[in-house]
């Protein structure tokens, strides 16, 4: 896999890894179980641990909804959970799975779930945060229903890049552009953090569309939490990162540009009506 037998060790060539195996200096991975790795942070008794750990519900009704987040937290890492959306008329909700760190000026790298009418698709919605500032929105319809069965749905933090993937297949690339004075988060650490909620001004078709509550309870289910990543305030919980960088490779660029080609509804760097004074510099820069 291009990797050096120590983690924290890299060659010292560019590795160009496979789009569908993305690594880096990482702890040993570890194969989640929700008691021992995540806390029920909000809901009062919406959210439940299933199958001895190995699963995970939240729900939402018209007086909560609910969330859980990782008991650690990391300094990058590859952090991968299995969801499956709401189904039927999801119109108003949302379903979250993203990483977050704590105060003003945070950092936060987003995967949001916008629900819809039955029979439309779902959003998903990507942003990245750094020092507070956001403004870097991607959109996607996804090339499958995500109702119906389980879908993987992955966030590579690295500090030279940050990759979303489903599935194994990159959706998009957000590169590390703080030379030229674009945030890019590096120094807080984050958790991971899944909710479900109720954004019926503004999730489903700009607000025009709310939640039915006739429909609940609203639930989505997580499993398979798996993180490779650099815990923070543990024992040995340093990576040592150095300066190797991750690419794509031919397959992993190509399989992107098909994803985004096709399904991509939404890019910040091509809404000018949005950013009448031009988009972000970021923009003009190669997307690998």
């Amino acid at each position: 896999m291009g990797i050096s037998s120590n983690p924290c060790r890299f060659p010292p060539k560019l590795a160009l890894l496979s789009a569908f195996v993305v690594l880096a200096c990482f702890t040993a991975p570890s194969a989640g179980n929700f008691y021992r790795d995540a806390e029920i942070t909000w809901g009062d008794g919406r959210a439940k641990i299933l199958e001895g750990g190995r699963g995970l519900s939240l729900s939402l009704d018209q007086y909560s909804g609910s969330g859980f987040q990782s008991k650690n937290e990391y300094l990058f890492g590859r952090f991968d959970l299995q969801l499956k959306l709401v189904p039927g008329n999801s119109a108003g909700t949302v379903t979250t799975f993203f990483l977050a760190s704590q105060g003003e000026g945070h950092d936060e790298i987003d995967f949001e779930f916008l629900g819809n009418v039955s029979g439309e698709p779902y959003t998903v919605h990507t942003n990245v945060y750094a020092g507070g500032k956001g403004d870097k929105e991607q959109q996607f319809h996804l090339w499958f229903d995500p109702t119906a069965a389980f879908h993987t749905y992955s966030i590579v933090w690295h500090p030279q890049r940050i990759i979303f993937l489903v599935d194994n297949s990159p959706i998009r690339v957000f590169n590390n552009h703080k030379s030229i004075g674009i945030p890019f988060p590096t120094s807080q650490p984050m958790r991971v953090q899944c909710s479900l909620w109720n954004a019926d001004d503004w999730a489903t078709q700009g607000g025009r569309v709310k939640t039915d509550w006739t429909k609940a309870p609203f639930v989505a289910y997580y499993r398979n939490f798996k993180i490779d990543g650099c815990p923070v305030g543990t024992s040995g919980g340093s990576c040592g990162f150095q300066s190797q960088t991750q690419e794509l490779d031919a397959k992993g660029r190509n399989r992107m540009r098909w994803v985004q080609q096709k399904h991509m509804i939404y890019n910040y760097c091509a809404d000018v009506r949005r950013f009448p004074q031009g988009t972000s510099t970021e923009c003009k820069r190669p997307r690998f």
